[in-house]
């Protein structure tokens, strides 16, 4: 009876874990006239594809395919700016001795509290003097430069974990800082890194207000900016092309999850252990 019981509620928080997206699903596939009268209906009296016909058209004169490159060349650039230069930063914090290495790491956690909202209006200042408005390097650069001391704290974790007596062999053999990173450490922080890489990959598809503030030309719109070009204050709204445009925004990042979910399992299996 308990495991009936367990089992109940699970597939209850299962359920309503999936209903939003389950009722997005059907949305975009109900005409527009049948989906105001029945918003809480999970199943369409009627299917239409002209929702997705119009998605991929796109809105302002940009297709939904331009969306997806603006969407693919941000988060992937995020993605290796994150991973490469995280890692760098935590190799030095975990693996290297130098002065001042305890409280520059402190400094970096204390960021993780600063909301973000406090420097925003100084990086626009930056940006803007630089000329770098409404391009996607205001979105890229300071991912190169370990400003996300999250992930900076999760590779450090990861890396005290690994036998200080690989770095001293591989000090025998003639390996320095840089090459023991390369064929030491790096390999053996991969499950850290792919997890770095799955949620900045994530957190970056889906920002929409650092993108609302630093694009401002159609052509240069992802596709979270993309959807908010289907929702006119003056006139009707779109909604069943916004409604198929979010369905497709979410393939990326499912696929993009599965293909390294092993790699995230094994990151969280093996958090916490040492030697």
């Amino acid at each position: 009876m308990k495991r009936a019981v367990v089992f109940v509620l699970c597939l209850a928080a299962l359920g309503l874990v999936l209903y939003p997206i389950v009722w997005l699903i059907s949305a975009s596939l109900t005409p527009v006239e049948d989906l105001v009268a029945n918003l809480r209906s999970l199943f369409p009296g009627r299917i239409t594809a002209d929702g997705y016909a119009g998605a991929l058209e796109g809105a302002g004169g940009e297709s939904f395919w331009t969306f997806l490159g603006n969407s693919t060349i941000v988060a992937s650039g995020a993605v290796i700016g994150n991973v490469v230069s995280c890692s760098l930063a935590a190799y030095a914090f975990a693996r290297l001795r130098f002065r001042l290495s305890g409280p520059l790491f402190a400094f970096a956690l204390v960021t993780i509290m600063l909301p973000a909202h406090v420097t925003l209006i100084p990086q626009y200042v930056v940006f803007q003097r630089l000329e770098m408005i409404d391009t996607f390097v205001p979105l890229i650069l300071p991912k190169l430069l370990a400003t996300d001391a999250f992930f900076v704290f999760l590779m450090v974790q990861f890396m005290r974990g690994i036998p200080h007596e690989l770095d001293e062999a591989a000090r025998i053999d003639g390996c320095g800082p840089i090459r023991t990173y390369r064929y030491v450490v790096l390999p053996l922080s991969r499950p850290a890194m792919v997890t770095t890489a799955i949620f900045t990959f994530i957190w970056t598809w889906n920002d929409f207000f650092s993108q609302l503030i630093y694009l401002s030309s159609t052509e240069n719109y992802t596709i979270p900016m993309g959807l908010r070009l289907f929702i006119d204050q003056t006139s009707s709204s779109s909604y069943g092309p916004m409604f198929a445009m979010s369905v497709l925004s979410l393939v990326p990042i499912g696929l993009f999850f599965l293909a390294f979910q092993r790699f995230l399992v094994a990151g969280v299996a093996t958090t916490g252990l040492k030697g």
